[in-house]
């Protein structure tokens, strides 16, 4: 300590220096000095250092005070609480000098300080302290009306203290706002305006009743009828409360509306552009308040929008000829030369339009009425002559496109296939009426494309990438238009490069989603400009240019299209094109992405242009094998030599490839996951497509490393390793002799793996068949059945056989099944051997569940017939003391019906009537029968099916009922026409457990993929969502599940209802005090609330909502209930927990507007302590109630306004000062607010 002192000590005498140098240095160490995390100062060397540097301020030299003040910085951390108030008092005093100097530097200071201070939340008490002190001699200095710069500098420090500390100035608030609305009436402009800037930083965080006593002030005094001038002052003042206000505008805006709408006819542009600010801030923050007034708003901003009264313009534009020759529009003069200074009409235009744009970013809900009002209007004004206001008229056409695009789920990646016009998905009605829209769009835009003005050149192509993007394939007829416009922004020499970029992009866009037959009139006309881009210095021209220039490969030979391109010969382009890709090919000092995608382009021209290539095309080959063994660029040249190897063309890889297979084989040892998912796939189509080419011998490199990748640690990377072995073992078999011994061991480990499913499983079983067909020696059938049944047969006791999982199991059967279907001659003595060992009494239960599923596998393929043996060993096992064994009958049986309808399901339905005691067995048997048979197949047994399940859907037994309408739903996707009407009629039934069956069948017939009843149940689903008011509690409970059902896997099919559906919905979220009971167990009572299982399944249906249906939401009532979820039962509270910091994500505005209202319950749940004797269970349960509920307030700190609210901000303070919660708050921080809502998304899936 000592040691520092006398160094500072040391660095205070130099400041005192005559010599402005040393000054200037000993400042800068002292700097340096206090920016060290490790310094300590003691109490004298504080006093000397502030006293110092408050010294220095005053210095003769400006580098000298400008040091001083970022000393300021560091030091407020590192000295005691008097001191910062020190420094502050003498910044205050110094702000009201008459030197200006002086003032101008300790305002510097003093902002300086304000920045360092420690957030109110922290519970630091220094923040509140400093800024009262701050506060107080600000206010003064605000009074001085005699200098102006005085009360500037003070507006801008207090802006800073209101931004950042307004929590820490409650106390103030009063006496600020009186001060504050004082300076509105100042007669300097620039007062008023920073007086505005500061009210809208007291606003977020004031009392309602101070933010009314702002609201009625400003009221009173535009009813008042002052001069313009100050009438502006009020209209912006009242924009800006309202946009950092925020909610609380609403209740006020009956009053605020008519006023601002009746000084839009003041004839003053500033005043109506500040007019339309407010109400754009009205309708971004109170959406909901504003619907009243939407209509009116439309109609003042169509009418402004056009607002031109210094230029007369009339419609000839619009008589023009559509066609678009260059020439033309070269000659032409450009409207955005005419200019007046004195015309401010512009920025009423312009606020006008922005008006616009945040209503329809707002109201999504008003879509089809924009497109019919606000687009044809928009469209007209594309000829608008002032240039920022274009700009901002074609972002608003954006915007509505944007909101178009969200409806129809479209995504960014558009392909030819998305604008199939056979494509079954409805069509939404808002992407109608903009497809008859889009020649009107391309007519307003295709001269534009050719104007000098860049600006308007670069908002036409945005514009038309998004319509691109949100209607695939609509601008086929309009391309011979926007070729030449497309062709002028990539040869104009006064063109940027960004202009060329966004032309290029546009047009890679085009190509990709319009068939190739619409290009080739016009390929002359655009392959010399975009070669020319090829050729540009400018990377990133150049890297969009080969993007497009591959997508041009597509276009001149679609190889799914026949060689011929429908009659295009791709001849004469083919020199140029090939010539500038292989030149930046070649080049090895150029962007890394430039590489890539020459690589890329390059690979797309061998692929379907190899024929014409020639004898280029092995130095083309021999490139690309040097850029395989580039570290940079090896994942591209892998994935080109696969679309190679794919091409239709055949093309002879013949001299790349042993060198090729060597260095992929090197490439299965590298520890990135993409190379080795790329390389494997590389060998695979290189095996199936040119194994004639190369040695077997040459494989070896790769399938030295195969056995090491076919491992459960990654599934993915194993399926695709089993895949090649596959291709090898039908292409080359003589590789996999050797191979045997170090792969199948691995291959069988993962058959027992419980991890296996799905597509590896699938691989598995093709790989196994492929080996057997090999017939290569020592991987015959019999040697591979053992290596699987193995573990099976091991004793009970056996490590093997005690780890083996349920999925195992059926992984085993499936295999076995797959080897038996190609070798038919085997089957019957295997079957035999199952058998025997289903009925012999010695057999483990593994053995048997083993032997049972195979024999169902095996049936499933339609080797067993009707075998009267085996249905009475199935029978028999039913009857086994092992539940193991009855449920491993139970989908074998399932299994062998589906193989064998006729011999099994009349066998299968006699017993479901027959033994009542087997039916929950024998009904899951039917279930796999009508889930896995083709509809034709069941299409005669329906009557009789449907009949039966309908004789037990009253069953007592819940697990058998769910059964029963398991099937009944799938049975209904068999012939919906005729079953889903009699399904409706079903809901009459007396019998409440027969309505529940029927509403939860439905659930089943609602699937995540299109299907044909959903046509259907779009028209009757209304029907079965009635149920939600039925008299049963159970048939109320099933129709929210299955209405949660169809919001997740088919939102469309219940959008339409939610008006209907919602107040039913939010009724089951209450407690109802007359389904709680209480029930005696021994000396104690026990409550049980009967409506707590309703409940749940409303919650979770207003989470489905929230990912499906927001749109459809009144979020404010929505809310509502979420609130009152956050004080019920604990499993109730989890949800709404999750549900509101999803809520934080998706509406921060909504969730600020009733913020004050959910503090409360998060406070009360983050604070409540169990009883003391309670069970261990009572603490983990509060534990995990108190982690969720704070993962929702680290969701709700993560928005910037939040802290704000004096009730948030009181409940962080709490927060940081209680240990506890502070531990509990920090783990769940892991790295900001933004990850806690990452958290609490991903726990809606575990």
């Amino acid at each position: 300590m000592s040691n520092v002192s006398f160094y500072i000590s040391n660095l205070l005498e130099k400041m005192t220096s005559t010599d402005k140098d040393f000054r200037f240095m000993a400042t800068n160490d002292l700097m340096l000095e206090l920016q060290k995390d490790s310094m300590k100062l003691d109490e004298d060397s504080e006093r000397k250092v502030v006293s110092m540097l408050l010294t220095l301020l005053e210095d003769k030299n400006g580098e000298v005070q400008n040091l001083a003040v970022k000393c300021l910085a560091p030091l407020v951390s590192k000295v005691r609480e008097y001191q910062v108030e020190t420094m502050v008092d003498t910044l205050c005093s110094n702000m009201l000098s008459d030197k200006e100097q002086l003032r101008d530097i300790s305002s510097m200071g003093l902002k300086t300080v304000i920045a360092q201070l420690p957030p109110a939340s922290s519970g630091v008490t220094l923040t509140v302290n400093v800024c009262k002190k701050i506060t107080c001699q600000l206010i003064g200095a605000m009074g001085k009306q005699e200098d102006v710069s005085v009360q500037l500098e003070a507006l801008d420090i207090l802006s800073d203290m209101l931004g950042r500390l307004s929590g820490s100035l409650v106390s103030f608030h009063g006496s600020l706002l009186s001060s504050l609305l004082a300076q509105l009436t100042s007669s300097r402009m620039a007062v008023r305006k920073r007086s505005i800037l500061a009210l809208g930083h007291l606003v977020p965080c004031c009392s309602p009743a101070l933010f009314s006593q702002l609201t009625e002030h400003l009221l009173v005094e535009l009813a008042k009828g002052p001069p313009t001038s100050l009438t502006r002052t009020y209209i912006q003042c009242l924009a800006t409360v309202s946009r950092q206000g925020g909610h609380r505008v609403g209740e006020h805006l009956e009053k605020l509306i008519p006023m601002v709408v009746k000084f839009t006819s003041v004839e003053d542009d500033e005043l109506r552009e500040y007019c339309f600010q407010a109400f754009e801030a009205f309708i971004r923050r109170c959406p909901k308040e504003m619907s009243p007034h939407i209509p009116k708003v439309i109609e003042l901003c169509l009418k402004f929008m056009t607002f031109d009264p210094n230029y007369n313009c009339d419609d000839e534009d619009d008589e023009e000829e559509d066609s678009m020759d260059i020439e033309d529009g070269l000659d032409q003069d450009s409207d955005d030369e005419y200019s007046d200074d004195d015309d401010m009409s512009w920025k009423v235009r312009r606020s006008a339009v922005k008006c616009l744009e945040a209503l329809i970013a707002t109201r999504r809900d008003l879509l089809l009425s924009f497109f019919s009002s606000v687009g044809p209007a928009l469209l007209a004004r594309f000829k608008e002559r002032e240039e920022n206001v274009r700009a901002d008229i074609f972002a608003t056409f954006i915007t509505l496109l944007r909101q178009t695009r969200a409806g129809t789920g479209q995504q960014k990646v558009i392909t030819l296939a998305a604008s199939d016009h056979g494509a079954s998905k409805e069509e939404e009605p808002a992407v109608t009426m903009l497809k008859k829209q889009v020649p009107v769009i391309v007519k307003a835009l295709h001269r534009q494309l050719k104007e000098k003005n860049i600006k308007s050149r670069q908002g036409c192509f945005c514009l038309l990438t998004e319509l691109t993007h949100t209607v695939p394939g609509s601008l086929e007829q309009h391309i011979p238009a926007l070729i030449p416009g497309i062709v002028f922004s990539l040869t104009d020499k006064c063109t940027s490069s960004t202009m060329r970029i966004d032309a290029l992009s546009f047009l890679h866009v085009l190509l990709l989603s319009h068939p190739p037959g619409a290009f080739h009139p016009h390929m002359q006309v655009l392959m010399p400009p975009v070669v020319s881009c090829v050729d540009d210095t400018f990377y990133k021209i150049t890297s969009e240019a080969l993007l497009v220039s591959q997508q041009l490969v597509r276009v001149m030979r679609p190889l799914d299209n026949g060689s011929t391109a429908g009659g295009f010969d791709p001849k004469p382009f083919v020199k140029e094109l090939f010539s500038a890709t292989l030149k930046r090919l070649k080049a090895t000092d150029i962007d890394q992405e430039v590489k890539e995608r020459a690589i890329s382009c390059m690979g797309h021209m061998v692929c379907h242009l190899g024929d014409h290539l020639g004898g280029e095309l092995k130095d083309v080959l021999a490139i690309l094998l040097e850029r395989l063994k580039n570290e940079i660029t090896r994942l591209t040249a892998v994935r080109t030599i696969t679309l190679i190897s794919m091409s239709s063309l055949k093309i002879d890889l013949s001299s790349i490839l042993p060198e090729t297979l060597s260095v992929l084989g090197s490439f299965l040892r590298k520890n990135q996951r993409v190379l080795k998912l790329a390389t494997l796939t590389c060998l695979t189509t290189l095996v199936c497509h040119h194994a004639s080419s190369f040695q077997p011998a040459t494989l070896e490199p790769a399938l030295v490393e195969l056995p090491a990748l076919v491992d459960e640690s990654d599934m993915h990377v194993s399926q695709v390793s089993i895949t090649l072995l596959t291709t090898m073992a039908s292409a080359c078999p003589s590789c996999l002799v050797k191979m045997g011994s170090s792969v199948l061991p691995g291959v069988f480990s993962l058959v027992h793996s419980p991890l296996l499913q799905g597509g590896a499983l699938a691989a598995i079983m093709d790989f196994l068949q492929a080996l057997v067909q090999s017939k290569t020696s020592n991987l015959g059938y019999k040697q591979l059945l053992k290596s699987l049944t193995e573990p099976f047969h091991s004793g009970p006791s056996h490590p093997d056989t005690a780890a083996l999982h349920r999925q195992s199991y059926h992984s085993v059967a499936r295999c076995v099944a797959a080897l038996s279907a190609v070798c038919p001659k085997e089957t019957p003595g295997m079957v035999a051997s199952f058998i025997q060992e289903v009925k012999s009494s010695s057999s483990s239960e593994p053995v048997r569940v083993l032997a049972l599923l195979c024999l169902g596998e095996v049936g499933r393929g339609g080797s067993l017939g009707g075998s009267k043996e085996v249905q009475a060993v199935i029978l028999e096992a039913f009857s086994s003391p092992s539940e193991e064994v009855k449920t491993a009958a139970s989908c074998a049986l399932g299994s062998m019906a589906v193989g064998s309808l006729p011999d099994y399901l009349p066998f299968l339905l006699k017993e479901i009537s027959a033994q009542p005691r087997r039916q929950y067995l024998l009904l899951h048997s039917l279930k796999e029968v009508i889930s896995a048979c083709p509809a034709s197949s069941l299409s005669p047994h329906v009557e009789s099916v449907w009949t039966l399940l309908f004789q037990n859907c009253q069953c007592p037994e819940e697990g058998t009922r769910n059964l029963v309408a398991e099937c009944l739903g799938k049975l209904t996707l068999v012939n919906p026409d005729q079953l889903l009407p009699r399904l409706k009629q079903q809901l009459t039934a007396a019998s409440p457990l027969a309505r529940s069956t029927v509403v939860t069948a439905v659930k089943f017939t609602i699937i995540d993929q299109p299907a044909p009843i959903d046509a259907l149940l779009k028209g009757c689903i209304g029907d079965f969502l009635k149920t939600l008011k039925d008299d049963d509690i159970n048939v109320r409970r099933v129709a929210l599940v299955m209405f949660n059902s169809a919001a997740h896997n088919k939102p469309s099919l219940i959008r339409g209802l939610l008006a209907t559906v919602l107040p039913h919905l939010y009724k089951e979220t209450q407690v109802r005090k007359d389904l709680i009971r209480e029930v005696e167990m021994g000396p104690f009572k026990h409550t049980v609330d009967d409506g707590l299982d309703v409940r749940k399944a409303a919650f979770e249906c207003m989470y489905t909502l929230l990912d499906n249906c927001l749109d459809g939401l009144d979020i404010l009532l929505f809310l509502d209930h979420v609130e009152e979820g956050l004080k019920d039962h604990y499993d109730i509270r989890m949800l709404t927990f999750l549900m509101l910091a999803r809520l934080v994500s998706l509406c921060p505005g909504a969730v600020l507007q009733r913020l004050d209202r959910l503090v409360e319950p998060l406070r009360a749940t983050c604070t409540a302590k169990v009883k003391a004797g309670s069970v261990k269970q009572e603490f983990e349960k509060q534990e995990e109630l108190r982690r969720s509920a704070m993962r929702a307030v680290a969701a709700l700190l993560a928005v910037p306004e939040v802290e704000r609210s004096p009730s948030m901000a009181d409940f962080a303070n709490q927060i940081h000062s209680n240990p506890d919660m502070a531990s509990i708050y920090n783990s769940l921080q892991g790295g900001g607010g933004g990850e806690v809502v990452g958290l609490a998304e991903s726990m809606d899936t575990s």
